[in-house]
Protein backbone atom coordinates (compact mmCIF):
# COMPACT_ATOMS: atom_id res chain seq x y z
CA UNK A 1 0.00 0.00 0.00
CA UNK A 2 1.16 3.74 -0.70
CA UNK A 3 2.09 5.97 2.30
CA UNK A 4 -0.17 9.06 2.09
CA UNK A 5 1.65 12.10 2.91
CA UNK A 6 0.62 15.99 2.60
CA UNK A 7 0.37 16.56 -1.22
CA UNK A 8 2.82 20.51 -0.45
CA UNK A 9 5.40 18.04 0.30
CA UNK A 10 5.71 17.06 -3.10
CA UNK A 11 7.38 19.37 -6.26
CA UNK A 12 4.62 20.80 -8.13
CA UNK A 13 6.15 19.96 -11.46
CA UNK A 14 5.66 16.02 -10.30
CA UNK A 15 2.25 16.68 -9.54
CA UNK A 16 1.70 18.67 -12.60
CA UNK A 17 2.93 15.94 -14.83
CA UNK A 18 1.18 13.48 -13.55
CA UNK A 19 -2.07 15.05 -13.87
CA UNK A 20 -1.43 16.07 -17.54
CA UNK A 21 -0.69 12.08 -17.64
CA UNK A 22 -4.03 10.95 -16.13
CA UNK A 23 -6.29 14.04 -17.80
CA UNK A 24 -4.50 15.21 -20.67
CA UNK A 25 -2.32 18.65 -21.24
CA UNK A 26 -6.04 20.10 -22.30
CA UNK A 27 -7.35 19.25 -18.68
CA UNK A 28 -7.24 23.03 -17.81
CA UNK A 29 -10.23 23.64 -20.40
CA UNK A 30 -12.44 20.95 -17.79
CA UNK A 31 -15.51 21.84 -16.25
CA UNK A 32 -14.17 21.55 -13.14
CA UNK A 33 -11.40 23.90 -13.62
CA UNK A 34 -13.50 26.50 -13.85
CA UNK A 35 -15.77 25.39 -11.07
CA UNK A 36 -12.20 26.24 -8.44
CA UNK A 37 -10.97 29.00 -11.00
CA UNK A 38 -9.03 31.67 -8.74
CA UNK A 39 -9.08 29.39 -6.37
CA UNK A 40 -5.80 27.86 -3.97
CA UNK A 41 -5.79 23.84 -3.68
CA UNK A 42 -6.70 23.58 0.56
CA UNK A 43 -3.01 22.07 1.40
CA UNK A 44 -4.67 20.84 4.73
CA UNK A 45 -7.01 18.48 2.52
CA UNK A 46 -4.85 17.54 -0.54
CA UNK A 47 -2.78 14.51 -0.56
CA UNK A 48 -0.40 12.73 -2.21
CA UNK A 49 0.41 8.57 -2.38
CA UNK A 50 3.88 7.73 -2.40
CA UNK A 51 6.35 4.77 -2.96
CA UNK A 52 8.66 5.55 0.42
CA UNK A 53 10.96 3.13 -0.84
CA UNK A 54 11.34 4.30 -3.70
CA UNK A 55 10.46 7.76 -3.65
CA UNK A 56 8.08 8.00 -6.42
CA UNK A 57 4.96 9.55 -6.61
CA UNK A 58 1.99 7.36 -7.48
CA UNK A 59 -1.12 9.34 -7.10
CA UNK A 60 -2.51 12.80 -5.89
CA UNK A 61 -5.80 14.15 -4.55
CA UNK A 62 -6.10 18.00 -4.15
CA UNK A 63 -9.27 19.61 -2.72
CA UNK A 64 -10.43 23.20 -3.64
CA UNK A 65 -12.86 25.71 -1.63
CA UNK A 66 -16.27 26.14 -3.86
CA UNK A 67 -19.70 27.02 -3.12
CA UNK A 68 -23.15 26.73 -4.58
CA UNK A 69 -24.91 30.16 -4.97
CA UNK A 70 -28.61 29.49 -4.54
CA UNK A 71 -31.58 31.37 -6.89
CA UNK A 72 -31.09 33.85 -3.53
CA UNK A 73 -27.30 34.36 -4.03
CA UNK A 74 -26.53 32.61 -0.67
CA UNK A 75 -23.05 31.14 -0.88
CA UNK A 76 -23.34 27.77 0.70
CA UNK A 77 -19.67 26.55 0.69
CA UNK A 78 -18.45 23.35 0.41
CA UNK A 79 -15.23 20.76 -0.81
CA UNK A 80 -14.30 20.28 -4.49
CA UNK A 81 -12.71 16.83 -4.39
CA UNK A 82 -10.79 16.47 -7.41
CA UNK A 83 -9.08 15.64 -9.18
CA UNK A 84 -8.11 12.22 -7.89
CA UNK A 85 -5.10 11.00 -10.00
CA UNK A 86 -2.96 8.16 -10.48
CA UNK A 87 -0.78 7.48 -13.12
CA UNK A 88 -2.24 4.98 -15.69
CA UNK A 89 -0.04 2.47 -15.24
CA UNK A 90 -1.19 1.89 -11.48
CA UNK A 91 -4.88 2.17 -11.38
CA UNK A 92 -7.13 -0.61 -10.09
CA UNK A 93 -4.45 -1.04 -7.86
CA UNK A 94 -6.25 0.54 -4.48
CA UNK A 95 -4.71 3.93 -4.72
CA UNK A 96 -6.91 6.79 -5.28
CA UNK A 97 -9.29 4.59 -2.55
CA UNK A 98 -6.31 4.90 -0.33
CA UNK A 99 -6.25 8.40 -0.67
CA UNK A 100 -9.53 9.26 -0.67
CA UNK A 101 -10.49 6.96 2.58
CA UNK A 102 -7.50 9.24 4.16
CA UNK A 103 -9.11 12.36 3.10
CA UNK A 104 -12.31 11.14 4.58
CA UNK A 105 -10.22 9.60 7.89
CA UNK A 106 -8.97 13.29 8.10
CA UNK A 107 -12.62 15.00 8.05
CA UNK A 108 -15.38 14.94 10.94
CA UNK A 109 -18.67 13.84 9.58
CA UNK A 110 -20.33 17.31 9.84
CA UNK A 111 -17.49 19.27 7.54
CA UNK A 112 -18.73 20.86 4.63
CA UNK A 113 -20.63 19.26 2.04
CA UNK A 114 -17.80 17.33 -0.31
CA UNK A 115 -18.64 17.82 -4.16
CA UNK A 116 -17.12 16.41 -7.21
CA UNK A 117 -17.31 14.95 -10.75
CA UNK A 118 -16.76 11.87 -10.99
CA UNK A 119 -17.83 8.09 -11.73
CA UNK A 120 -21.37 7.58 -9.85
CA UNK A 121 -20.76 4.11 -9.64
CA UNK A 122 -17.52 3.78 -8.02
CA UNK A 123 -17.90 7.13 -6.00
CA UNK A 124 -21.21 6.62 -4.19
CA UNK A 125 -20.78 2.41 -4.17
CA UNK A 126 -17.11 2.94 -1.61
CA UNK A 127 -17.61 6.75 -0.77
CA UNK A 128 -21.17 7.95 -0.19
CA UNK A 129 -20.89 10.51 -3.17
CA UNK A 130 -24.41 10.65 -4.71
CA UNK A 131 -26.17 12.36 -7.73
CA UNK A 132 -28.77 12.63 -5.86
CA UNK A 133 -29.72 16.25 -4.14
CA UNK A 134 -27.83 17.67 -7.14
CA UNK A 135 -30.10 17.49 -9.73
CA UNK A 136 -30.84 21.42 -10.01
CA UNK A 137 -27.12 22.58 -10.19
CA UNK A 138 -25.52 24.48 -12.83
CA UNK A 139 -22.03 24.63 -13.79
CA UNK A 140 -19.78 27.12 -15.40
CA UNK A 141 -19.25 24.64 -18.34
CA UNK A 142 -20.18 21.09 -19.92
CA UNK A 143 -20.91 18.53 -17.76
CA UNK A 144 -22.56 15.35 -17.80
CA UNK A 145 -25.37 15.76 -14.57
CA UNK A 146 -25.19 12.21 -13.73
CA UNK A 147 -21.65 12.55 -13.05
CA UNK A 148 -21.79 15.93 -10.38
CA UNK A 149 -21.88 14.14 -7.12
CA UNK A 150 -21.90 15.30 -3.51
CA UNK A 151 -21.53 13.75 -0.19
CA UNK A 152 -23.08 15.43 3.15
CA UNK A 153 -24.69 14.25 6.06
CA UNK A 154 -28.79 13.80 5.55
CA UNK A 155 -30.03 17.26 7.44
CA UNK A 156 -27.17 19.21 5.47
CA UNK A 157 -29.02 22.42 4.29
CA UNK A 158 -28.37 21.99 -0.11
CA UNK A 159 -30.23 23.78 -1.99
CA UNK A 160 -32.31 22.52 -4.76
CA UNK A 161 -30.56 24.81 -7.25
CA UNK A 162 -27.73 26.69 -7.48
CA UNK A 163 -24.62 27.41 -9.12
CA UNK A 164 -21.20 25.35 -8.13
CA UNK A 165 -18.04 27.94 -8.63
CA UNK A 166 -15.27 29.38 -6.66
CA UNK A 167 -15.57 30.44 -3.20
CA UNK A 168 -13.62 32.45 -0.88
CA UNK A 169 -14.39 34.24 2.21
CA UNK A 170 -16.30 37.47 1.73
CA UNK A 171 -17.39 37.05 -1.53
Amino acid sequence: MPTIIPLAEIEPALVEALLDVAFGKDRHQRTAYKVREGMDMLEGLSIAAVDAMEHELLGSLQCWPVALTDENGKKHPMIMVGPVAVYPDLQKQGIGQAMLTALLAELQDDSLPLVMIGDPAYYDRFFGFSPERTGGWTLPGPWEPERLLVRATADAELPMKGKLGPWSPGT
